[in-house]
């Protein structure tokens, strides 16, 4: 009897730490956090903003201003999701946007709201599930948020009418995001996608952080995975945009900083070449992560206006 105990015990203490192992990844990776601060204008952590400072304060201040609204719909699984409006015309193109990882729409797409009214759109900047407004408890990296993406469209379509022209629109992982949508059924209203300076799928960025943090990736991974089942309600390897481009047929515009050691960009390049649609790729020189706008707006919207005249 003793012998069947010592198996027994054996097998426990290791489920157990899978268990714990498994949950510690799940809250320190897929674990929403809606950061507060006493600063209103708060930048993203890292230098490389600071450079760009004064012209993200203003982005912010001006959408602050701006005449706009809100609007919420609910998710496929019983979210609140918010969003803000801003019409530059009535009828013009309109672009749905969605931020990054942890972000908030007002922080991270206040220049997306400067960059479409320069261009003459109107802009939708949502929060993204879990983030700023909108409810939620875990970030999925793109692949429930990518099903908010189609409600979100066929809100826009319901709202503003059969004639609307949609382009979705994502930075980091709102690229992501807005790229695996592109693989899925959404209304013929959406003509295009922007995807800026997005990673190929949630395996290859979340190994890629745990390599920088001098972590073994490829070991922790399977409990990352079976932590987001678990703890998260999803398969982080259910979707990813590289694959989604294989089966994209609306045309993709690609940004990507040279200089971002975040996202590589070597990743919107596999993304591109992997997009069996109409497609460009444009790479900002000395753009760091999620900069490629204010790094240089006239080549970023020249870009935008050669693609979708």
């Amino acid at each position: 009897m003793k012998c069947l105990k010592i198996p027994t015990a054996i097998a426990a203490s290791v489920g157990a730490a899978t268990l714990a192992v498994s949950y510690i990844c799940h809250f320190r990776i897929f674990r929403a956090v809606k950061r507060k601060s006493t600063d209103p204008y708060a930048l993203p952590e890292g230098n490389i903003y600071e450079q760009y400072r004064d012209k993200l304060v203003n982005w912010m201040k001006n959408a602050e201003n701006l005449p706009h609204r809100s609007v919420s719909v609910p998710s496929f699984d019983g979210l609140s999701l918010h969003g803000e409006y801003y019409e530059c015309r009535k009828g013009a193109p309109l672009e749905i946007l969605f931020h990054g990882y942890q972000g908030s729409a007002f922080r991270d797409l206040s220049g997306g709201v400067a960059r479409c009214f320069a261009l003459g759109h109107n802009a939708l900047i949502v929060d993204q599930r879990g983030s700023g407004q909108s409810e939620g408890t875990v970030t999925t990296f793109g692949i429930l948020e990518r099903r908010d993406c189609i409600t979100w469209s066929e809100f826009a379509v319901r709202e503003w009418g059969n004639d609307v022209r949609i382009i979705i629109t994502g930075i980091s992982m709102g690229a992501a995001t807005v790229m695996m949508a592109a693989g899925e059924p959404l209304p013929e209203n959406v003509i295009g996608v922007l995807a800026d300076c997005g990673y190929t799928s949630a395996k290859d960025i979340i190994e890629k952080v745990m390599r920088d943090m001098k972590l073994p990736a490829k070991l922790l991974y399977p409990f990352v995975k079976l932590g987001a089942k678990l703890f998260a309600g999803f398969d982080p390897d259910e979707s990813s945009p590289v694959e989604a481009m294989k089966k994209c047929k609306i045309p993709v515009i690609f940004f990507h900083g040279d200089t971002d050691d975040f996202v590589p960009a070597e990743m919107s390049r596999r993304n591109f070449e992997a997009c069996s649609s109409e497609k460009k790729i444009v790479i900002i020189k000395g753009a760091g992560h999620g900069l490629a706008f204010p790094a240089d707006e006239e080549a970023y919207l020249q870009a935008l206006r050669e693609f979708f005249p």
